[in-house]
């Protein structure tokens, strides 16, 4: 049972931040705005909120500074995505070439502007934020190892923006309008629904649930944030696509994708793996090999908003 609490653990780390960018990504794309930006918006989110934990945690700790952190992450990743939001919705640029400017711009500036402050690339920061064992529900049987021992509390502010999410998308006026934008947005505009400011909001709530995973993967998994995350904001697109842009769908891969994730890092960790004579560098490759195959079987059946990745022009009806 050892090795069972530990891969859902690991895998708890992995596939929040997965879970949180998807959903980001999500509320971009109903809206018609495709964000392959998130990989830039994590590295921003993830470099001022670690910024602000090395700059503070002398004067705080614990979880007081993660969520001042987490807000800081957010309100970052909000603001940056407004420069993709500007360029797809007023500019009408081309969106796919918007979001990759962006991913090339963060980790530059990150590394830069770290370089400039103190001198290395490298931001340290120490980790008071593990919590051992929560009171009471840590005790309870299977389900207290799993969720409330040696967990973060991203875990459950990841569920939280999943349960929200799922409230928002399908049960509220708001993601009735951010849906019909991203799937009729003419038909949404005849009725009174400002397509503009829909599709702005969209973009601002991805940017700020990429924000936050950034943060959120960096924090469980390291002590320092080298300007990169690994890859994850383009396996939170992987994510998005095999989801179908549903949120339950997101829910189940995102930790599909965590699991592969798990094997990857932590395979030392687990016995029947670390004793098959397979190599690091095989290990390592295990995540974006599994998203290949998902895509490759499951991309066609994926159907994506209608509008999406169209520049919306009200003259045009």
């Amino acid at each position: 049972m050892n090795t069972v609490y530990f891969i859902s653990q690991q895998t708890m780390f992995f596939a929040i931040p997965l879970l949180i960018v998807a959903l980001g990504g999500m509320f971009s794309e109903r809206s018609g705005i495709v964000n392959i930006a998130l990989e830039g918006i994590m590295v921003m989110g993830a470099f001022i909120s670690i910024s602000f934990i090395s700059i503070f945690q002398d004067r705080l700790s614990g979880q007081i500074l993660l969520i001042l952190a987490i807000l800081v992450a957010g309100l970052s990743g909000a603001i940056f995505s407004l420069l993709h939001a500007f360029a797809s919705i007023n500019m009408k640029a081309d969106q796919t070439i918007s979001g990759t400017a962006l991913n090339m711009f963060a980790p530059a500036f990150a590394i830069f502007v770290a370089r400039m402050v103190q001198g290395v690339q490298q931001i340290q920061f120490s980790d008071t934020f593990h919590i051992a064992k929560v009171p009471i529900l840590g005790d309870i049987p299977l389900i207290g190892p799993i969720l409330f021992q040696n967990c973060y509390i991203t875990t459950f502010i990841g569920i939280a923006i999943a349960i929200i999410s799922e409230v928002v998308i399908n049960h509220t006026k708001f993601g009735l309008r951010l849906r019909a934008c991203g799937e009729f947005p003419q038909a949404a505009d005849s009725v009174g629904i400002n397509v503009y400011k829909i599709r702005y909001a969209g973009v601002i709530i991805s940017g700020t649930l990429a924000g936050i995973g950034g943060l959120v993967f960096v924090v469980p998994t390291s002590t320092n944030f080298n300007a990169t995350v690994a890859g994850y904001g383009f396996l939170a697109l992987a994510v998005l696509i095999f989801g179908q842009w549903r949120t339950k769908k997101i829910f189940v891969a995102a930790f599909f994708f965590g699991i592969m994730k798990t094997f990857a890092s932590a395979y030392s960790g687990i016995p029947f793996l670390k004793g098959l004579p397979i190599s690091n560098e095989v290990y390592k490759m295990i995540p974006y090999i599994a998203t290949l195959i998902v895509l490759a079987f499951f991309s066609k059946s994926s159907q994506a908003p209608r509008a999406e990745g169209i520049p919306y022009d009200k003259g045009s009806r």
